[in-house]
């Protein structure tokens, strides 16, 4: 049971937060923290999966701390899960919480080599669209003996490239970007079609010093630009030059994370809405590594009402 129809979409609001800070804090704060991002108004609760909690603890632990946000996970990565393991997990998740936790899948590559990260080799389990495919029809063939959910599974995909935007609307609600720029939102609401889901990750820094923002969003972007195939080749498709990807430039460091203050975020979000996003979650990039960004989470709030 794929969870493939348009019409059973979540409730995600128009914003939400996306996050891999709860994985540095202790569960009591991560649970409390979940609780004021409801209460804030977001929509939405996505967070990441890497060397933290694993995807589906995390999605258990949000879960149980919130009444009525959507929690999201964006992304579960499939190299690291059974499909067995995965549909059991989802099938729980859903059944415990209905209508209230969307699977976002990911981790497929542009190649089937594993990726080095903190000395530490990921697996891959080959190339991206085959693998989803596959991997989406063996969670579908699972002969699940738990008790059913009240409504079908809500799944989305990573997806950045033509292909993958196809699969995701065909086999899924749709796609969840990351990384992204205001065209490529285009691109994807073309590629997909106007019923597909779009929820798109939008980087933010909130910082009184110009300088320092801009400084802070091209660290973030020089992690991607240097380390990750599938968004390098993004970026190609989106017209950056070799040059820029290799070195960097305030034009792509501009296009990728929103800086400034509220205002200038609040364009950006609108931008998405513009270009085809039916939702923007927002990853907010701080100079306070380890610690919850609180406070802007709480200013950052005024565009739930978008």
């Amino acid at each position: 049971m794929t969870g493939n129809s348009h019409d059973d979409r979540p409730d995600l609001g128009r914003v939400g937060v996306w996050t891999f800070a709860f994985d540095a804090r202790p569960a009591g704060e991560a649970r409390d923290a979940a609780a004021e991002i409801e209460e804030l108004g977001y929509g939405a609760l996505w967070f990441g999966e890497g060397f933290g909690r694993d995807s589906v603890s995390q999605s258990w632990l949000l879960l149980s701390a919130t009444r009525r946000i959507t929690v999201a996970a964006g992304i579960a990565n499939i190299a690291l899960r059974d499909p067995i393991t995965m549909a059991a997990a989802e099938r729980a998740l859903n059944e415990a919480h209905p209508g209230r936790y969307v699977l976002g899948l990911g981790g497929h590559r542009v190649s089937d080599q594993p990726i080095q990260m903190d000395g530490y080799a990921i697996p891959s389990r080959g190339r991206a669209v085959t693998t989803m495919g596959a991997y989406l029809d063996a969670m579908d063939a699972v002969p699940l003996a738990s008790p059913a959910p009240e409504r079908p599974p809500r799944r989305m995909l990573a997806a950045l490239g033509p292909k993958m935007l196809d699969l995701a609307a065909g086999r899924t609600l749709g796609a969840h970007t990351y990384f992204v720029t205001v065209e490529h939102t285009a691109r994807a609401r073309e590629a997909m079609g106007p019923d597909a889901l779009l929820a798109v990750e939008q980087a933010v820094v909130l910082h009184p010093d110009a300088a320092r923002a801009r400084e802070l969003a091209g660290e973030h972007v020089s992690f991607y630009r240097t380390g990750a195939a599938h968004q390098i080749a993004s970026l190609r498709r989106l017209g950056f030059d070799e040059d820029e990807i290799e070195h960097g430039s305030d034009r792509l460091v501009d296009a990728i994370v929103a800086h400034g203050g509220v205002e200038a975020i609040e364009r950006r979000v609108r931008a998405h809405f513009d270009a085809g996003a039916d939702h923007v979650c927002l990853q907010v990039l701080t100079d306070r590594p380890g610690e919850l960004p609180l406070a802007e989470w709480r200013e950052l709030a005024a565009l739930t009402s978008l």
